[in-house]
């Protein structure tokens, strides 16, 4: 379900120094700059990250698509507005933390789906936050 990180082996990658222009393109130099290792990069606790492959489309519009690869770092503290991976009555769920008045949602970000409000006595604990989210296109 979930795997943590491995980083006894460095996988080095060309970084290029350059920008790349998302409109129209720019005289960009084409030489690479140095060399980065993407753990490096997207895991800033690595004694507590963890990678989790996502499942559903109830997050869609905070950019997870079924099959991307949440980095879930559990050393953070949660703040409301952070999107996280939670268990609900035994189950993994990854929705988005909320506190209105008082009270705690886990929100879809797909209009298909009903807000979960956490009520007393449910299973609940959030498990960690995502920090980052690996998306093929």
């Amino acid at each position: 379900m979930y795997f943590k990180p491995s980083f006894e082996t460095k996988i080095y990658i060309p970084f290029a120094f350059s920008t790349v222009c998302a409109g129209f393109p720019s005289p960009a130099t084409d030489y690479i700059d140095k060399k980065i290792d993407l753990n490096d990069y997207i895991v800033k606790h690595p004694e507590s990250t963890f990678y989790v492959r996502s499942q559903g489309d109830s997050m869609i519009g905070a950019g997870i698509h079924s099959g991307d690869i949440l980095v879930v770092d559990r050393s953070l503290k949660v703040i409301s507005g952070n999107i996280v991976v939670a268990i609900l009555d035994g189950e993994f769920t990854v929705k988005r933390f909320l506190i209105r008045h008082h009270k705690i949602i886990l929100a879809a970000e797909n209009d298909s789906y009903e807000n979960i409000f956490i009520k007393e006595g449910m299973d609940f604990e959030i498990w960690g936050v995502v920090t980052t989210v690996i998306h093929s296109v």
